[in-house]
């Protein structure tokens, strides 16, 4: 198998990474619905409708302006137009969500924390896409840059690379696993979710630093800024984890 991997159907090229992309949204889906029955959800349904169309508005706009500013490309005809509608990441997803919750809540004025029935389907989800990140190799822009280590692989363009997209699925298996057990210990409502984030952009403001990125700031990302934005956001738990690892 060549990476890109581009399997062709009946003449046809299928594009893998949209395929599991899709399914990583219904198998993720599924699986909250399948936590949803196993636990005692405290939120009525409607409320909990409401906060899922919240959080799917907001990562569709949070996704895509997240995406834009990750690998700005200027339109200049409806090819180029449609591209960057459909540039998207997940770290815009995520805090786009966030913030689509928060406002869905306030506005029906649910006071519950929400986010721990989302934790495992989203890690699903995103463990799904990127293997279709992995498969589409210098396709999508999850690739890292040129390395002479032996992790290097070539991903599409004859040149040994950072295999990103691989470094990420052995880190959501482990954040799997520890907020599994993380999750036994019956912590508060809320603090699993916030546990996922804080981790989760961890690893991705480290791992943007092995990306041949545009950098803005300071040296930093737009994906980078954006994780020091939900540092600032989750401040009050950050600082409760360094006070109770002391």
């Amino acid at each position: 198998m060549t990476i890109p991997y581009e399997p062709v159907v009946f003449d046809y090229k299928i594009n893998i990474h949209l395929i599991l992309e899709y399914l990583a949204f219904f198998i993720a889906f599924r699986y909250y619905l399948f936590l949803r029955k196993q636990t005692k959800d405290t939120i009525p349904n409607s409320n909990r409708l409401s906060i899922i169309l919240g959080a799917a508005l907001g990562a569709f706009l949070g996704s895509r302006v997240i995406g834009f500013l990750e690998n700005p490309i200027y339109p200049t005809d409806i090819s180029s137009f449609i591209t960057v509608l459909n540039t998207k990441t997940i770290m815009g997803g995520l805090f786009g969500g966030l913030l689509g919750v928060e406002l869905a809540k306030k506005i029906i004025g649910e006071k519950q924390s929400s986010g721990d029935l989302f934790v495992f389907p989203i890690i699903v989800g995103i463990f799904i896409g990127r293997i279709g990140c992995f498969l589409s190799g210098i396709n999508e822009f999850t690739y890292g840059k040129v390395t002479n280590l032996f992790v290097g692989m070539d991903l599409g363009d004859g040149l040994k690379r950072h295999p990103i997209a691989l470094y990420e699925l052995l880190f959501l298996i482990s954040l799997f696993a520890f907020l599994w057990k993380t999750k036994l210990k019956n912590i508060k409502n809320g603090l699993l979710f916030k546990y996922f984030m804080i981790s989760y952009f961890s690893f991705r403001f480290c791992i943007e630093f092995l990306k041949p990125n545009t950098f803005y700031i300071l040296g930093l990302s737009s994906i980078q800024i954006l994780c020091l934005i939900c540092y600032l956001y989750y401040y009050k738990t950050i600082l409760n984890l360094f006070k109770n690892a002391r």
